[in-house]
């Protein structure tokens, strides 16, 4: 990833993205600012580190005296904050000697990297980054008689400490941090309405108790039915880190766009080129078009729009070249506007910035399509 303030491109240009993560938050917005995105903050979670270090520095005495056969690092922040812990208490050297002797699995890339990281060997990760997937195969492989240490992510509420307890194993629990309310729950609220209204282009999500809780959100506010919509016609991109992260969206039936590699890189770079290259474009007289939440890009050039101005267009771009009623187009107007003369305004004004009068064509008695010639 692009650690310089260098702008890189102008892909994202016009673009607006709900970031719900609340660490790295500065980092991720410049990646996405430096190809010319605007960015919508709006963490679902906040992040309570060290939530009980009493009981996780006991923990981590007791893991010295007595070391586990097999120790999980579910979550990346979560290893990196324990050995930080560990190491403000002075025992950091101890606990590395234990990790150099036990069999360490992760649950997903990001606690593999930063076991690598802390320069230990990571015995193997689940496919589909789970805990599920990882308890079965511990289980299956025999845990009876062995002691595991187990780092829980932030909800802590992963199943794996009861799966191993019943299958005959000790369990060491330890909890480094835990999940807290969002900080705005109205920035949160907002970024969901936001979504379905069109008015985002992508949102983004880097832990699975956030994207859990930013659906629940969106379902409060009557605003998932809409993003379930925009996001099956690919209007609105869903992506998330990992297979994990991404269960929540699945499990409401929301298409999701799931990173290559796991990494926070790989979820940026997937995003840039998802919006950039890859979103839907038809071929017009005045040159290739593609719609975003600030406007549009025809021939290249990014045209911005007023919302109402990209809410008609939207509707006629996914038309094809059909031809599309007024009662439809003045429906796609935002409330505060919905009246023939608007539409007729609307129109006027997508023909004039768009540099193109003949783009729109008005259909007597019938309505307004698109000069489209072929879709690309």
């Amino acid at each position: 990833m692009d650690v310089t303030g260098e702008r890189l491109s102008a892909a994202l240009e016009g673009c607006r993205i709900v970031l719900t993560a609340d660490r790295r938050t500065a980092e991720i917005t410049a990646a996405f600012e430096r190809h010319g995105a605007s960015v919508m903050k709006a963490p679902a979670l906040t992040i309570v580190p060290h939530a009980d270090d009493d009981t996780l520095l006991a923990r981590t005495r007791d893991l010295i005296a007595n070391p586990p056969d097999v120790i999980v690092a579910t979550t990346g922040i979560g290893f990196r904050a324990w050995m930080e812990v560990a190491d403000e208490a002075g025992l950091v050297h101890d606990l590395e000697r234990v990790l150099a002797g036990a069999r360490i699995i992760a649950r997903g890339a990001k606690a593999r990297g930063a076991v690598q990281q802390a320069g230990f060997a990571v015995a193997w990760v689940p496919q589909t980054e789970t805990a599920a997937e990882l308890g079965d195969r511990l289980v299956d492989e025999g845990v009876t008689g062995c002691r595991v240490a187990v780092q829980h992510h932030g909800s802590g509420a992963d199943g794996l400490d009861e799966l191993f307890l019943a299958n005959g194993a000790s369990v060491v629990s330890l909890t480094v941090y835990r999940w807290g309310p969002p900080a705005d729950p109205q920035a949160v609220r907002a970024s969901a309405l936001a979504a379905a209204a069109g008015s985002v282009d992508a949102v983004v999500f880097t832990s699975g108790p956030a994207a859990y809780e930013w659906i629940q959100s969106a379902r409060e506010c009557g605003a998932l039915d809409r993003i379930r919509e925009r996001a099956g016609r690919g209007e609105l991109m869903m992506a998330a880190v990992g297979p994990a992260t991404a269960e929540p969206l699945r499990d409401q039936s929301v298409a999701a766009y799931i990173a290559e590699r796991g990494r926070l890189g790989s979820l940026i770079r997937g995003v840039v080129v998802h919006l950039g290259d890859g979103s839907p474009r038809v071929a017009t007289a005045a040159g290739e078009l593609s719609i975003r939440s600030a406007g549009a890009v025809i021939g290249g050039r990014l045209v911005p729009l007023s919302p109402g101005g990209v809410a008609v267009l939207r509707v006629l771009f996914e038309a094809r070249g059909a031809v599309v009623s007024r009662r439809t187009l003045l429906d796609a107007l935002p409330a505060s506007a919905p009246n023939a003369h608007a539409l007729e305004m609307t129109i006027a004004r997508l023909r004039e910035a768009l540099g193109a009068a003949k783009l729109i064509h008005t259909v007597v008695k019938r309505g307004y399509r698109l000069d489209v010639q072929e879709e690309v």
